[in-house]
């Protein structure tokens, strides 16, 4: 009896000690494909008004990319995106990335959690990268304050200019510990 305790022991300390070791990659990146005027909040919360707070609202254009990836290590914060060819999709400015000539990365930890369970919604962003005339940016960085509860963790690309409105995502995420990187 005293050995399984003991084994159960060391499962669950290695266990705790694997879920705060643990890197997401987002395989590629998309623009935000939205019909132009329209918002497509991402997270949030609700008020005891009911009232929606907290919200990441996108940009009132479409979106596209021809690709690009992030990857965020929760434990120590280090991390990089890079797009590739973030241009609007429609209008005047179709195919270039008009009047934005930076973006920020946005790791978001618990979307839409409202502090139920000991989870909060966590917005962190990375510093501005530029924005070059063909839509491409890259920046590695290091992120403060990752919360050690980072569930369903989403990654966004956000243009600074016009209050931080998001404009593209990362998709297809993988989650794997360190120790086996």
């Amino acid at each position: 009896m005293k050995v399984a305790s003991l084994m159960l022991l060391v499962g669950l300390c290695a266990s705790a000690s694997f879920a705060q070791d643990t890197i997401v990659r987002w395989n590629k990146i998309v623009g935000v494909l939205t019909a132009p005027g329209v918002d497509n909040p991402v997270g949030g919360t609700v008020d005891a008004n009911g009232t929606a707070t907290n919200e990441i609202h996108s940009g009132t254009l479409p979106w596209t990319t021809k690709g690009g990836g992030a990857h965020v290590d929760l434990s120590t914060g280090q991390g990089s995106f890079n797009v590739e060819g973030l241009v609007l999709n429609g209008g005047n400015a179709t195919g270039t990335p008009g009047p934005i000539v930076s973006v920020v990365g946005t790791l978001v930890c618990n979307p839409g959690a409202t502090g139920a369970m000991g989870a909060t919604q966590t917005v962190i962003d990375t510093p501005a990268a530029a924005l070059s005339p063909l839509g491409n940016a890259e920046l590695s960085f290091k992120l403060t304050n990752v919360p050690s509860n980072c569930a369903s963790p989403v990654f966004l690309i956000r243009i600074p200019q016009f209050g931080l409105r998001w404009i593209a995502t990362g998709i297809l995420p993988v989650t794997q510990s360190r120790s086996g990187y």
